[in-house]
């Protein structure tokens, strides 16, 4: 076994248990994450990236780590769309914003396993079909000119197969039932917009890498190479949504940006195939001499001037518009979040203590019904605003406990007589 086989190995391992971690920390304590926290998460799977890139360095393989970070850095600029469309989905589906986070990892983890078996299959399609890389190169083309002038994107505005198929079969609710996927209603069992919502974010990926690994493709074909830049751009992404979630809409300038690397890379493929060019008949199935040879390098350059250069202008752009407007905040953080200091959605009882989500219900031996929170906190339930306890418990609490909350708020010592409160 080579060393470089040991370090693939040990790399997999080390990114799986990294996941698994980040997961657990994700069910565990569902929470809207603070800036800090976004902020730190960012620059931890940015930093794991460079030690990936430095330990091929000091491998001796400077080749495999130039390759590395120019593919990293262009899967991560590609990404940027995805941000976007995790907004539209997140907003169609209603998810809470205490279950943002869950949903966004398990739907990045289907994205992963995806994007291995889409890998696989297209390094086995190149190796066999080195012409492919004209079709690739083409579209890539084609992509960046939609991208650039092809107007507005309705990408996410509309479900997928995957998401429309699941509808046509299964009964759906709107109601969310935490973290689970059914909820029975009435004895029947129905399927929760926890579960189409991870659906729809998984699949919906995966379009957007019919866009990106062609792409990296033109950076290198090795694909372990190739699975570790889309690892380490997809792990970080979900900590990007929530720091950068409310200033995406206004860079407004960063799809040309994004279509700047598309169609750059989308030239370097069809030039690459022309080199290495098999069909006979083009130039009578003989490499191409006189193509420009694009190096790594020169892509990365590319890559990072196309970002910063739509970044600096978009940024132009909405100074601009603040000194005509008045409003000169960035909007940093997730779009319309409402958080409390430590980055958690709460909820404050008649003593003025908080409560944090998600919250849960329990039977005291007095026989009150108890508001449990998410440190184990305990208040009767009629200590709580009935207009901020009714929003919380339609998006925290089991169908038999918000029952419960229904015939208790009704009783609650707090509210009035009125006959028309529901939960």
């Amino acid at each position: 076994m080579t060393a470089y086989q040991i370090f693939e190995i040990a790399s997999m391992a080390i990114l799986v248990a990294i996941l698994i971690f980040d997961l657990l920390i994700v069910v565990k304590r569902p929470h809207v994450p603070s800036m800090k926290e976004a902020t730190g998460w960012v620059v931890v799977y940015v930093s794991l990236a460079l030690v990936f890139a430095g330990v091929l360095w000091l491998m001796g393989d400077g080749v495999k780590a130039g390759e590395f970070v120019t593919g990293w850095l262009l899967e991560y600029s590609l990404s940027i769309d995805n941000l976007f469309v995790f907004i539209i989905i997140l907003s169609r589906f209603a998810v809470p914003k205490e279950m943002q986070q869950r949903v966004l990892m398990i739907g990045i983890l289907i994205a992963i396993v995806l994007r291995g078996i889409f890998i696989v299959l297209g390094v086995q399609l190149i190796e066999s079909f080195s012409w492919l890389f004209y079709f690739f190169g083409a579209y890539l083309v084609y992509v960046a000119w939609k991208q650039a002038f092809g107007g507005e994107d309705d990408s996410g505005e509309k479900d997928n197969l995957v998401v429309r198929m699941l509808k046509k079969r299964v009964n759906l609710t709107d109601r969310w039932n935490g973290g689970k996927s059914t909820v029975t209603i009435d004895g029947t069992k129905y399927v929760t917009p926890f579960l189409m919502v991870i659906l729809a974010l998984g699949t919906t990926d995966l379009l957007f890498a019919i866009d990106s690994i062609p792409a990296i493709f033109s950076i290198t074909t090795d694909p372990f190479l190739v699975f570790a830049c889309n690892i380490f751009a997809l792990m970080g992404l979900r900590q990007l949504y929530f720091l950068l979630g409310g200033l995406l809409d206004r860079l407004v300038y960063l799809h040309y940006g994004i279509a700047a690397i598309l169609g750059f890379i989308g030239v370097k493929l069809v030039f690459h195939a022309m080199e290495t060019n098999d069909l006979p008949f083009i130039n009578g199935g003989e490499g191409i001499t006189w193509v420009p040879h694009i190096e790594t390098w020169h892509s990365l350059l590319v890559i990072l001037g196309s970002m910063l250069v739509a970044t600096v202008a978009s940024l132009i752009k909405l100074r601009m518009d603040a000194k005509r407007t008045g409003d000169t905040s960035l909007h940093l953080g997730p779009s319309e979040a409402e958080l409390g200091t430590d980055g958690h959605y709460h909820i404050v009882d008649a003593t003025g203590t908080a409560f944090y989500r998600p919250l849960q219900v329990r039977h005291s031996p007095t026989g009150t019904l108890n508001v449990i929170d998410a440190r184990g906190k305990e208040a009767p339930v009629a200590d709580f605003s009935e207009d901020v306890l009714r929003e919380a418990a339609q998006e925290d609490m089991d169908p038999e406990d918000l029952d419960e909350v229904r015939r208790r708020l009704r009783e609650g010592r707090e509210f009035d007589e009125r006959g028309d409160r529901e939960v």
